[in-house]
């Protein structure tokens, strides 16, 4: 399914916020040029996407004047206000900054923990991609990956597999653009 979605055009947001997946979840969807959500999931990010947007805005905004050295020159207490804001967005917002509109597909490295975005991506009619446990329902999807979303090494090795074959997609439809 991966690689037919991003061949087609498709943008894949992965999801995963618990410790020991998150490194992996930023690192494979970094790889494969998609958004992420490794620290929280905040309610609404989906469905309020236009005040989410506005956020992902400031911290562009903030990450300019940073490297510009505006914030440098400000007074010591608002520039402290300011990097604090600055840290917290990229904290959660960090990998949703080139996130232009809301994601075809939604790849979850666990169902249950992630329970509002499932809620979420059903409420838009956004597929669902999900890692699932004994403990998981797997009718709330609409491809689900039987595995141990617990184990650090069958996170990465699922979601390698599926970045790997994102980037196949990807690359396959941009050899036929060019043709």
């Amino acid at each position: 399914m991966d690689r037919s979605a991003a061949k087609s055009g498709k943008r894949f947001l992965f999801v995963g916020t618990k410790k020991q997946a998150s490194e992996v979840v930023a690192q494979e969807a970094s790889r494969c040029g998609a958004a992420y959500v490794n620290q929280r999931w905040l309610g609404g990010m989906l469905t309020n996407w236009t005040t989410m947007k506005a956020r992902i805005e400031r911290l562009k905004d903030l990450e300019r004047m940073e490297s510009s050295g505006a914030i440098a020159m400000r007074p010591k207490k608002e520039a402290a206000v300011l990097r604090r804001e600055l840290e917290r967005l990229q904290k959660y917002l960090g990998g949703l900054k080139n996130m232009r509109r809301l994601p075809d597909v939604v790849v979850l490295v666990d169902q249950r923990r992630e329970s509002n975005a499932v809620l979420e991506a059903r409420k838009l009619d956004i597929s669902l991609v999900s890692m699932l446990d004994t403990n998981c329902d797997p009718d709330l999807c609409e491809v689900p990956i039987p595995c141990n979303d617990d184990a650090v090494r069958s996170v990465q090795l699922i979601l390698g597999r599926l970045a790997d074959a994102i980037n196949e997609g990807r690359k396959g439809s941009n050899d036929q653009r060019k043709n």
